[in-house]
Order: C-alpha cells, then sequence, then structure tokens
C-alpha cells in the first residue's frame, strides 16, 4: 500500500513537471462543460487558481481538507461553487469543473509505472473530496440565493408607492400569504413613517380572491398603520369580491372601501382638504 507522503510526493511531482499540459487540458474540458457560458479567460484563471492552490496541499501530503493547507483551496473552490450557483450551472456541471482533472492527470501519468499509479489512485479519491465539497457548497449556496431571490420578488410584489402628499398606495396583485402580508404591513408602516402620510390606499384590485385569511391580514394592516396615526381605505372592491365577503361574512367595520384605486383616491385628497375641479372640455360654454 503506497504511504501517503510518498503518493503526495510523486503526484506532486508529477503536478509540477508537467504543470502546462495538465492546466491546458483540464482548462479544455471546463471550457467545453460550461457550453460558452463562461470566457476562456475565465476558465483559464479558475483553472490555474485552484491548480495552484491544489499543489500546496498534495506537497502536504494529506488529503483532509481541514488542514492548514488547504484552507487556500477550500476558499478556491467555496467561490466557485457560489459563482457557478450564481451563474445557473447544474450541480453536476460545477463538479465537472473539479473532476475534469482526473483526466488531465491521468493522461500524463505512466501507465509502466506501478508506483506512480498507486499515487494516482491515491490523487484520484483526493479529488473526489474537492468535487464532493464543491457539490455541498454549491447546495447551500443555491438555497441561500433560492432565499434570496424570493425575499427581492416578495419586495417587488408588494411595492408602496407615494400618489399625492400625505397620500400612498399599496397595490396588491397575487395570494396574500402570512409571510407577504408581513412584508407589506412593514413597509407601509416604514413609508408612513419616512413620508409622514396620514393616509393609505391598499388596492386589492389584482387580488384574485378575498378569503377569511386574506380579509385578516388586511385588517391587519389596516389596525397597524392605525395605530401609527394614519386612515387606511381599502380599494379594488369588485362585484365578485363584494359576495364573497358578504358570504362569508366578513366584516370591515368603519374602514372605508371603494371600489377603485380613483375613488379611494378622491375620497382621501378631499379628507385631506383637497377638492378637485373638472376642466370643462373644448367646446362647452
Amino acid at each position: 500500500m503506497t504511504d501517503m507522503s510518498t503518493a503526495g510526493a510523486r503526484i506532486a511531482g508529477l503536478l509540477h513537471e508537467r504543470h502546462d499540459e495538465i492546466v491546458r487540458q483540464w482548462a479544455d474540458a471546463v471550457t467545453y462543460a460550461a457550453k460558452g457560458r463562461l470566457t476562456v479567460a475565465e476558465v483559464q484563471s479558475q483553472v490555474s487558481e485552484m491548480y495552484g492552490a491544489l499543489a500546496k496541499l498534495v506537497d502536504s501530503g494529506s488529503r483532509d481538507l481541514q488542514v492548514p493547507e488547504a484552507a487556500e483551496l477550500r476558499a478556491v473552490l467555496a467561490e466557485l461553487s457560489r459563482s457557478r450557483a450564481r451563474r445557473g450551472f447544474s450541480p453536476s456541471e460545477t463538479s465537472i469543473a473539479v473532476l475534469a482533472l482526473k483526466d488531465a492527470v491521468q493522461s500524463q501519468v505512466d501507465t509502466s509505472d506501478a508506483g506512480l499509479l498507486a499515487s494516482f489512485l491515491w490523487f484520484s479519491r483526493l479529488v473526489d473530496e474537492f468535487a464532493l465539497f464543491t457539490f455541498e457548497t454549491y447546495s447551500r449556496a443555491r438555497e441561500e440565493l433560492i432565499v434570496e431571490q424570493g425575499e427581492q420578488m416578495m419586495e417587488l410584489s408588494t411595492p408602496v408607492i407615494k400618489l399625492w402628499d400625505g397620500v400612498v398606495g399599496v397595490p396588491l396583485v397575487g395570494t396574500l400569504d402570512s409571510a407577504r402580508a408581513q412584508v407589506v404591513m412593514e413597509k407601509l408602516l416604514q413609508t408612513l413613517v419616512d413620508t409622514g402620510s396620514a393616509y393609505a390606499i391598499i388596492d386589492i384590485t389584482g387580488v384574485p380572491a378575498v378569503d377569511t385569511q386574506v380579509a385578516q391580514h388586511v385588517l391587519k394592516t389596516v389596525m397597524a398603520a392605525r395605530l401609527m396615526g394614519a386612515e387606511c381605505v381599502i380599494s379594488g372592491i369588485r362585484p365578485q369580491i363584494a359576495q364573497t365577503v358578504v358570504s362569508l361574512g366578513i366584516e370591515f367595520g368603519d374602514i372605508v372601501t371603494k371600489a377603485s384605486l380613483a375613488d379611494a383616491l378622491v375620497h382621501t385628497l378631499r379628507r385631506s382638504g383637497i377638492e378637485l375641479v373638472r376642466r370643462a372640455q373644448r367646446g362647452e360654454a
């Protein structure tokens, strides 16, 4: 059985001696697997960085990714995984970027040298561990990215906009669940503080259906705004929604409701002391 330090020394010697050829073959394989999503320069930079960090660990004769000599390699592999996750590469495509090194090194191994072949097997298991580390890091990065994108989508789907001096609007589109309702409430309250607005219009025109749960979320948001000293108006009460609200026995109490956002805006402007006057069209006396 080949001693780990001996195996590391044999492979280290090969890596240094055949550096240019191994890096070239490795980069070619990674470039092909990237299918045009990475430039040749990007691949060359990534491969060269990984190769340099790898050589340091192989020189130590260790296969443990937790030893100090592996710190740089861990950092390089982690950055590779995060970068590939952000750019939409699959887990297998990310792992191939590491596993392709085995073929590049194997092509330089003298098959008549039994000791070197045994060293290559040691090195092959080492690369497998690199690939596993890369896969695990990719999975974590992908999960974080999905959560981050979900939060961004929720932010984008719950805008709070200034409609007039002292009047802000919250146009809701899609299903309103507990998590999104919390975001709506937080954004509305913060906007009320930032703008000093006294009125808020919650428009549910884009909400496909209103059930008891949706109504409760809207009412909680209205009550929270009231605690901040702002009056809320609910707009977008279409005939179908009105029938559903009545059939479910949902009570909005003294909350003002309007059929459209325009009606709600007119109401809040009048409450603010602003009277709207329609101009006479051309041709009218």
